[in-house]
C-alpha cells in the first residue's frame, strides 16, 4: 500500500510538472515586445519560490527575465518578450529557454522550446531597408546596365502581389539614367549604365504596398566604386561536411572563406534556407531551426550554393557548392509502456506463467532495435523470473516457506538502445508473491503413562508441525475427550485435570484436532489434520491384602529331623481380585529360626543335631507381613497371625499329629508401608563368620550322622510300625469364612505324655467308632479359650 501511494505521488508531480511547464510554445512573428509567452503556476507553502532563466539558444536579448507573484496561495510566473524583440521566422525559427523553479531544498530544472511561425498578414521590411540609415550597396562602375543590384521583395511578399516603386527624384545630370524595380523586386542599375560614376552615391527612397492598405518605406544608397584590378575565387568548387542532428539553432555548421577584396557571403540556393544561413561578413554558416531527422528524415542531405562577392563591386563573385550531410544523434532514452510493471501472484503459479508484457520504442529511430536485460535488486533466487525479449514469465518455482524466501520480488528491465551515444531506461518491476496454505498439519500418535494417583498437571504435549510459513502456526482443539483431560490452544500440551481410577479405565485414546492458521492470502482460509494419543494408566494399588483367617492356631507333632508344612497363609485383595503376587516375610515370633517361608507356604524344620529338644511343648506367635508385590515405589501390606504349639516328640513316639485352630475375623489387617532394602556385608568380617560357620555346620553335620545311626539301630530292635506326619491346612474360601471340618487319616497313637495332658485344653481331636478315622475342627469357643 506504501508502495502504490508512493507511485501515485509520483505521478502526479509528474503530470504537474508536465502542466505546469509546457515543453513547446508557438508564438506568432508578429508579437512585439511586452507579449506574454506562457504562465506557469507553482505550489510552494513554505518557502519563497524563485524563477530563473538560465540561458537561451541561440544567443539573443528577445526575451525578459521571468516574473514570479503570487496569487491566491499559488505562485504564477510569465516569460514576455523584450522591447528589442523582433521576431523573424525566416531568420530564426526556433528558441530553447533554459528555466529553473526553486522552492525552499526543491529545484526543478527544464526546457522550454519556442517556435516563431510565420505570419503572412504581418510582413515588415527589412531591419536595415527600414532603418533611418538605410541599407548601403556598392557597384562596380563596369555593372552590366539593367544587371540586378539589391534585392527589395520581402519573405512572403511574392504571395500577395506587392508593389515597389522608387519615390525620390532621379533627375539628370546626377543621374545618368533612373534605376528601376521589376516585377520580382530586384534593384536594377540605369538602362546607360554607371560607367564613369565611379565614387557617387545614389540615395533612392523605396515605396513597398501590399495587402489592403499595408506598406513600408525604406531607403536603399547605391555608391559606384571603380572597377577592380583582381578577382573573387573559392580554393574548392566543391565542400562537403558532416554534422550531427543535435545542433541547436544557430550552432556553427562551418566556415567558409573566399579570396578577394572586401567580400561579403550569401546563400544562393535554396532560397530561403529553411536550416542554414551565412554570415554576411565572416562567411560562417549557422543553423536556424532544430535539425532533427526523426521529424524530416529528408534533409539528412542538405546542398547549399554559396556566393561570395565584393562588397564594393557585386559583380566580382564567386561560387562554392557546399553538402551538408546530417547523422542522428542518440538524444532520447527508449520510451516504454507501461511504465511500471507490478503484478501478484500466488506462489503455487505454474513455471512460464506471462506476468506483464513490455512495449518500447526508441523516439531517434522508430525502426530500431532494442535490448532487454532483467536486473534482480532484492531477492537472493536471480532464477525466480526470466525476459522472454519483452515478456516476462515466471522460470522456477516459488516457494514462500522458508524466511524472507519471496513476498516481494524487485527488479528492473533495463532497456537499452542502438545509437551512438547509447541511451538506456530503466523500467522498475515489482512482482508480490502471496503465500498459499499448501499443507495440512499433522502430528505424530503420542503415547503417554500416567501414575492412576497422579495430581492434576501436564502429562505431555502434542507436536504438530505444518511445511507453510510460518512453520507450526497450529491451534490444538479437543475431540470427544473425558472432562479429566484438555489440551492447551496454542502449545499442544495435554493437561490432567481430574483423578484416574486404573480399576474403571486403563487406556483412554484420544483425538486431537490440529488447525492451521495465518499462511494463506486469505486469512479464512485453513487447512486441518489429526493424530490420536494413547495414555495409559500404571496401577497403583489402593488397598492392603486381606488374609483368610487372619489368625490362626495349630499343634503340630512332629519327630526329630523332618521338616513339615504347617500352614498356607491365603491373602488377596477383595477391591483388585486381579492382583495376586504378593511378598510374605516373618516379622515376628521366630525366635530360633525353626519356621519360614516358602512362598504362602509356613514350614516347619527340625534339625537333628544341635541342641537337645525341650522336654516341654513351646508355642510360636509367628507374624507374618503380607505385601502386594505390584509396580508401586510403596506396598500396602498386612499382617497375619499363626500360633503354633510345637509339642515334642520322643524316641519311641510312633506317630505325630496335629491339632488346628483357625479363628476368623477376630484381627483387623494392619496397613503397613515397607520399602525394601539391601544389606551388603563388610569384606573384614564376614570372611571371619563365614569361616566359623562353616566349622560349626561340620560338627553340626558328624553329631547328626551319629543320631542316625544311633536311631536306626533302636528301629531294628523295635517292632516296624507305620509313622506318618501330618499337616492339617486351615480351609479359606474367597466368598468369606465356612466352618469346615478337615478328615484326617486313622493313625495308632501311644498314650499320651503327661506334657500333652498339661496343655489343659481340648485339643479339638473326636474319633468315628464306625471308620475308626479321627478328626480335627475347629471352634469358635476354642479359639476363644486360646486367646
Amino acid at each position: 500500500m506504501v508502495l502504490l501511494k508512493f507511485l501515485a505521488l509520483l505521478f502526479a508531480l509528474v503530470v504537474s510538472d508536465l502542466h505546469s511547464l509546457p515543453w513547446f510554445i508557438n508564438i506568432s512573428e508578429s508579437k512585439g515586445p511586452g507579449t506574454i509567452l506562457q504562465s506557469f503556476s507553482f505550489n510552494c507553502s513554505f518557502h519563497t519560490p524563485t524563477l530563473e532563466l538560465l540561458n537561451v539558444q541561440p544567443p539573443t536579448t528577445f526575451f525578459n527575465p521571468p516574473s514570479l507573484a503570487r496569487w491566491k496561495g499559488i505562485y504564477v510566473g510569465q516569460v514576455t518578450l523584450s522591447s528589442s524583440a523582433r521576431l523573424d521566422a525566416l531568420m530564426v525559427n526556433h528558441y530553447e529557454l533554459q528555466l529553473r523553479f526553486t522552492c525552499g531544498s526543491h529545484v526543478m530544472e527544464r526546457p522550454l522550446f519556442v517556435d516563431v511561425q510565420r505570419d503572412l498578414g504581418h510582413i515588415q521590411c527589412a531591419s536595415q531597408f527600414s532603418s533611418p540609415a538605410g541599407e548601403m550597396i556598392q557597384v562596380p562602375e563596369t555593372v552590366t546596365p539593367g544587371a540586378r543590384l539589391y534585392t527589395l521583395l520581402l519573405p512572403g511578399l511574392e504571395f500577395q502581389g506587392a508593389q515597389m516603386s522608387i519615390i525620390s527624384v532621379q533627375d539628370p545630370p546626377y543621374f545618368p539614367g533612373p534605376f528601376s524595380i521589376n516585377e520580382q523586386g530586384w534593384l536594377q542599375a540605369p538602362s546607360q549604365g554607371l560607367k564613369g560614376q565611379a565614387e557617387k552615391v545614389f540615395q533612392l527612397q523605396i515605396s513597398v504596398s501590399y495587402g489592403q492598405g499595408q506598406s513600408c518605406q525604406g531607403m536603399v544608397m547605391v555608391k559606384v566604386l571603380p572597377a577592380s584590378s583582381h578577382r573573387v575565387s573559392f580554393l574548392e568548387q566543391a565542400l562537403n561536411i558532416t554534422i550531427p542532428d543535435n545542433l541547436v539553432p544557430g550552432s556553427e555548421v562551418v566556415q567558409v572563406q573566399a579570396q578577394g577584396f572586401d567580400l561579403r557571403y550569401e546563400i544562393l540556393s535554396p532560397m530561403p534556407s529553411l536550416l542554414f544561413s551565412i554570415g554576411h561578413a565572416n562567411g560562417v554558416v549557422r543553423t536556424t531551426s532544430p535539425l532533427d531527422l526523426t521529424r524530416a528524415p529528408g534533409v539528412v542531405v542538405t546542398r547549399l550554393q554559396v556566393k561570395a562577392f565584393e562588397w564594393l563591386q557585386p559583380w566580382a563573385s564567386a561560387k562554392l557548392n557546399l553538402t551538408v550531410n546530417m547523422w542522428s544523434v542518440n538524444q532520447w532514452p527508449p520510451r516504454c509502456l507501461p511504465a511500471l510493471l507490478m503484478s501478484q501472484i500466488p506462489e503455487t503459479v505454474s513455471v512460464g506463467t506471462v506476468l506483464n508484457t513490455l512495449s518500447c520504442t526508441d523516439p531517434d529511430s522508430a525502426g530500431a532495435t532494442l535490448d532487454y536485460q532483467l536486473l534482480f535488486h532484492s531477492h537472493p533466487n536471480p532464477d525466480s523470473f526470466y525476459l522472454r525479449d519483452k515478456v516476462l514469465e515466471v522460470n522456477a518455482t516459488l516457494d514462500c516457506d522458508t524466511p524472507e524466501a519471496c513476498f516481494q520480488h524487485a527488479a528492473s528491465i533495463l532497456v537499452l538502445d542502438g545509437g551512438q551515444p547509447q541511451m538506456t531506461t530503466e523500467v522498475p518491476v515489482l512482482v508480490m508473491v502471496t503465500p498459499v496454505n499448501e499443507f495440512s498439519p499433522a502430528c505424530a500418535p503420542r503415547t503417554f503413562r500416567v501414575r492412576e494417583d497422579a495430581q492434576p498437571h501436564t502429562v505431555g504435549s502434542v507436536a504438530g508441525t505444518d511445511m507453510d510459513y510460518p512453520h507450526d502456526s497450529i491451534e490444538y482443539y479437543t475431540s470427544g475427550w473425558p472432562d479429566i483431560f484438555a489440551v492447551d490452544r496454542l502449545s499442544g500440551e495435554v493437561h490432567l485435570l481430574g483423578p484416574l481410577d486404573y480399576e474403571q479405565q486403563r487406556l483412554y485414546r484420544l483425538t486431537v484436532l490440529l488447525i492451521d492458521y495465518g499462511q494463506d492470502w486469505d486469512p479464512t482460509y485453513h487447512r486441518s489434520g489429526s493424530c490420536t494419543i494413547t495414555i495409559e494408566v500404571e496401577d497403583v494399588n489402593d488397598y492392603a491384602p486381606e488374609c483368610e483367617p487372619s489368625f490362626q492356631e495349630l499343634t503340630i507333632y512332629t519327630p526329630l529331623g523332618h521338616s513339615v508344612e504347617v500352614t498356607k497363609v491365603s491373602c488377596w485383595i477383595p477391591q483388585e481380585p486381579q492382583r495376586l503376587p504378593f511378598s510374605y516375610n516373618i516379622v515376628g515370633g521366630n525366635s530360633q529360626s525353626r519356621f519360614s517361608l516358602q512362598g504362602a507356604f509356613l514350614v516347619y524344620y527340625d534339625p537333628v543335631l544341635g541342641s537337645p529338644w525341650p522336654e516341654q511343648p513351646h508355642t510360636y506367635e509367628l507374624l507374618i507381613r503380607v505385601a502386594d508385590a505390584g509396580p508401586s515405589i510403596s506396598h500396602l501390606s498386612t499382617t497375619a497371625t499363626i500360633i503354633v504349639h510345637l509339642v515334642p516328640s520322643k524316641a519311641n513316639t510312633v506317630a505325630t499329629s496335629t491339632h488346628r485352630i483357625t479363628v476368623r475375623g477376630l484381627l483387623r489387617p494392619l496397613g503397613v508401608e515397607s520399602k525394601s532394602g539391601v544389606w551388603w556385608p563388610s569384606s573384614s568380617w564376614f570372611v571371619v563368620v563365614l569361616t566359623i560357620t562353616g566349622a560349626l555346620f561340620l560338627l553340626a553335620l558328624g553329631w547328626l550322622l551319629c543320631k542316625l545311626l544311633h536311631g536306626l539301630a533302636q528301629l531294628l530292635q523295635e517292632p516296624r510300625k507305620p509313622t506318618q506326619a501330618v499337616l492339617l491346612t486351615s480351609i479359606q474360601g474367597i466368598e468369606g469364612p465356612i466352618e469346615r471340618f478337615m478328615e484326617v487319616p486313622r493313625m495308632e497313637m501311644s498314650p499320651a505324655p503327661s506334657s500333652i495332658i498339661s496343655l489343659k485344653h481340648f485339643d479339638g481331636r473326636a474319633q468315628d467308632s464306625r471308620t475308626g478315622r479321627d478328626y480335627l475342627f475347629n471352634t469358635h469357643t476354642e479359639a476363644r479359650r486360646w486367646l
